[in-house]
């Protein structure tokens, strides 16, 4: 947490100061801010040479061993000095020890109320402790106190940013920056949410103000690498993210960039190590398998590409797209039990698409189960409002096993209208690997490898069938292809 550094820095300089000629209130005379409220972390009127001292011996071990050893500390030496006790309980919440922290927190927000330091102190426990009642509280009080506050402003940022208001959340990052251009999560929050709204020049400015000050920012460097990547700069967008992830080596979203720009510049074992270390970054999200699933299928890498999507709807069970491509390389490797059930869930998750359940229903067919065959594509039919479709006529042939002679005609028709266009649609292209199936599944080899060969034919298909057409195609029917590529 940013923002506990930056209260556990200003407690501990506040501890060390205090030693020194300041000896006014923090009340009564203190510098305050032009609403009233003080700006400084609690002090004591006046810290004796051993509380400095033992300041400094907790500066010492903050800078030369860990947060538990100058936790340690604090065992052996008594203090009511209230910026060693708001020291304290930022080094408590920093550990994880909410509870202690908060003690001494709210004790310090009952004798320093107007404190901003003591109440940044207050909504960082509080936003720990998922209080949101209590953290909003706290910091509608620091803003009302001094509406620059630079804390208060990134938090009502951070606010806007997660309900997606990014224009709102840059107003406040914005005036949080103005009230200190040093503060580098005000910077980043400044340059994502231009990154967001597509203010892409400043977004460039403000990674590159983070980098001035620290040059291998992981975010900074990760987010030039973003904006390189929109503008099709591959290489520069590669050497970016390389960096960020020099900085920052467990980082999933950097891999994820990583394996996307790889890819990009033909680099395809670096893509799958990148998103297979997204793997293990973070084995329970979707996203690094979806991916790989993606680049499998690219190098057609079919049995990884159906481990892949495996993991995929392991860890998201809604991704839909997943579960059509289960039921595709179920198909292929005939296990068609698998293939059903994943092009069935496919069609819940999305019922507009008439592929699942003439697919699904297929399955059955394969599996000589007429009789639940009927049954499914009886209950995808009675949901289709317009019984003239070429959707509802083709999967009625599928369920009756007849009719096939107007289907023929229709998806004719649909081919010779979209090829008067200058090509033949994807939605026609799927009509006539359906057509194929159909009779595949009858046993008319030859017709079946007829209407595959033309759905083989077609040009920068984006269908899932065509796939499932290429599988099915067989060698002899290559000479076919040609000629009705010519035709083309």
């Amino acid at each position: 947490m940013k923002i506990l550094q930056k209260s556990i820095a200003v407690a501990l300089s506040a501890a060390l100061f205090s030693g020194m000629a300041f000896a006014a209130s923090n009340t009564s005379s203190a510098k305050k801010n032009s609403a009233g409220g003080v700006r400084t972390v609690a002090r004591s009127e006046s810290a004796s040479p051993s509380d400095v001292q033992f300041a400094q011996s907790v500066s010492d071990a903050l800078e030369n061993g860990s947060i538990e050893d100058a936790l340690a500390l604090f065992d052996s030496y008594a203090t009511e000095d209230s910026s060693l006790l708001s020291l304290k309980a930022g080094l408590l919440l920093s550990s994880g020890n909410v509870k202690d922290a908060d003690s001494i927190a709210s004790k310090l927000l009952k004798e320093n109320p107007d404190d901003i330091g003591v109440l940044e102190l207050n909504m960082m426990i509080a936003k720990k402790k998922n209080d949101a009642v209590k953290k909003n509280q706290y910091l509608r009080k620091i803003i009302k106190l001094d509406p620059k506050n630079c804390e208060g402003n990134i938090e009502l940022g951070d606010e806007q940013s997660l309900r997606k208001n990014f224009p709102l959340a840059l107003k406040y990052y914005k005036t949080a920056w103005m009230s200190d251009p040093t503060n580098m999560e005000a910077m980043f929050g400044c340059g994502k949410m231009s990154y967001y709204t597509s203010k892409d020049k400043d977004a460039r400015d403000f990674f590159n103000r983070m980098l001035r000050v620290d040059p291998e920012n992981a975010q900074a460097l990760s987010y030039l690498g973003k904006l390189e990547g929109e503008n099709k700069k591959y290489k520069a967008a590669y050497d970016y993210t390389n960096r960020a992830i020099a900085s920052d080596p467990n980082n999933y979203d950097c891999y994820m960039d990583l394996g996307t720009f790889s890819r990009y510049l033909g680099k395809y074992d670096e893509a799958e190590a990148a998103w297979k270390k997204a793997t293990e970054i973070d084995p329970d999200y979707f996203l690094a398998y979806a991916y790989l699933a993606g680049l499998y299928d690219e190098m057609e890498r079919d049995d990884d590409a159906y481990e892949a999507y495996i993991m995929v709807v392991k860890k998201n069970p809604d991704y839909y797209y997943a579960y059509e491509s289960i039921g595709l390389h179920s198909w292929r490797k005939g296990d068609y039990e698998l293939s059903r059930k994943a092009f069935v869930e496919a069609a819940k998750k999305n019922p507009d698409n008439i592929s699942y359940p003439l697919m699904a229903t297929a399955c059955y067919l394969k599996q000589k189960n007429t009789v639940k065959a009927k049954e499914y594509s009886d209950s995808v039919l009675r949901k289709i409002s317009d019984k003239s479709s070429l959707d509802y006529k083709m999967l009625r042939m599928y369920h009756d096993q007849i009719g096939d002679m107007d289907v023929v005609l229709a998806v004719q028709k649909a081919r010779n209208d979209s090829a008067s266009s200058g090509s033949i649609s994807n939605k026609s292209g799927k009509y006539l690997y359906y057509l194929a199936l159909y009779y595949d599944l009858k046993g008319d080899v030859s017709l079946a490898q007829k209407y595959y060969v033309e759905v083989c034919a077609i040009q920068s298909p984006m269908f899932f069938e065509y796939r499932l057409a290429k599988w099915a195609k067989t060698a002899d029917s290559d000479d076919t292809v040609r000629e009705v590529n010519k035709a083309e």
